[in-house]
């Protein structure tokens, strides 16, 4: 699969990259990586980076406008980080020549006409890195930082909880890439992890207003107001999510934040526990064993989800005690 991906970056002199909507540092350090180390080894390459641009991550890098001259019918499409048609952002992957998907999302339809999906990988980024080693593509220090930002941001720091063997992948993968780049990572954790004040006041009041169900879902409700009230957006509300992993108790938690612009709420899900992106699924969202998201039109929706996650623990809590219980016979 890498050296099929590889000749088609080879073949074509322009080459569209495309990631999901509504980015994370993933999607943005895989597509934004990616166009610059294609961009390093290829220099004579017409390589673009498009989607709706984020501030909130724009120490990722800079996007592309799509101008007249791109012929579609004679340009590839890599469609990076994103697992259905509907989701993918700035274009019409139908235009293109020849389309690739990669990525580690679990697999939902068929998308591109070539498709390399590992959903037992961390992240698009290690994908990415993978396909660079093995194909000896020379992975440029502006790139490595991207990639290696994406992937520290979608394990959480290598918190995420994968087997032992994707876990060893991942390490192994990472050491590779500090050891060719010579990257610094030290500031790249302060671009990922700096906040403003807002958000850590918000964070005081997720602290002190936090809802803990009966069978360890941890869940706040921001409304409109509060967000207001704190300064920040809906966007950046949810992303708090990642700070309130470790709470004895709790075993799911999520942010459901109000967004009056898109007239929909935000649900932004973690686990260290149960399996949750199923539950995400039923309500247009998806995403991993232990990290999903959805988007839903009311409060109603919320609850339910709030509701399926609870019945979802007190499962998990029942079979992890009838394991225990069959160990100690």
């Amino acid at each position: 699969m890498h050296k099929k991906i590889y000749n088609r970056i080879k073949k074509y002199n322009t080459i569209v990259i495309a990631r999901h909507i509504g980015p994370d540092p993933d999607a943005l350090g895989a597509q934004i990586g990616l166009r610059d180390i294609i961009l390093h080894n290829f220099p004579n390459k017409k390589v673009y980076a498009v989607g709706a641009p984020t501030a909130k991550f724009k120490y990722l890098g800079t996007l592309d406008r799509l101008n007249d001259d791109v012929v579609f019918e004679e340009a590839l499409l890599i469609v990076v980080d994103t697992p259905d048609k509907k989701r993918i952002d700035g274009v019409n992957v139908d235009l293109f020549k020849e389309t690739i998907k990669i990525d580690h999302h679990p697999f939902i339809e068929k998308v591109c006409d070539l498709e390399w999906i590992d959903d037992t990988s961390s992240s698009t980024c290690q994908m990415i890195i993978e396909f660079c080693m093995k194909t000896k593509l020379e992975i440029s220090k502006y790139g490595a930082e991207r990639l290696f930002m994406g992937l520290v941001a979608d394990t959480n720091r290598f918190l995420f909880n994968y087997d032992n063997e994707s876990t060893i992948k991942t390490f192994d993968l990472v050491k590779k890439l500090l050891k060719v780049s010579k990257i610094d990572t030290t500031p790249l954790y302060s671009n990922l992890y700096m906040r403003n004040i807002n958000e850590m006041k918000l964070q005081g009041y997720i602290s002190q207003n936090l809802i803990i169900t009966e069978n360890g879902v941890g869940y706040i409700v921001l409304t409109d107001e509060v967000i207001k009230n704190h300064n920040v957006d809906s966007a950046s509300a949810g992303n708090l999510v990642n700070n309130f992993n470790y709470i004895e108790g709790v075993l799911v938690w999520l942010m459901i934040s109000e967004d009056k612009k898109q007239n929909l709420i935000r649900i932004n899900i973690r686990s260290r526990g149960p399996y949750i992106n199923t539950v995400a699924e039923e309500y247009n969202g998806g995403g991993h064993k232990y990290a999903s998201g959805a988007r839903v039109p009311s409060y109603n929706e919320a609850y339910e989800i709030v509701e399926k996650l609870d019945s979802l623990c007190k499962k998990y809590k029942e079979e992890l005690e009838g394991d225990e219980k069959d160990e100690n016979k």
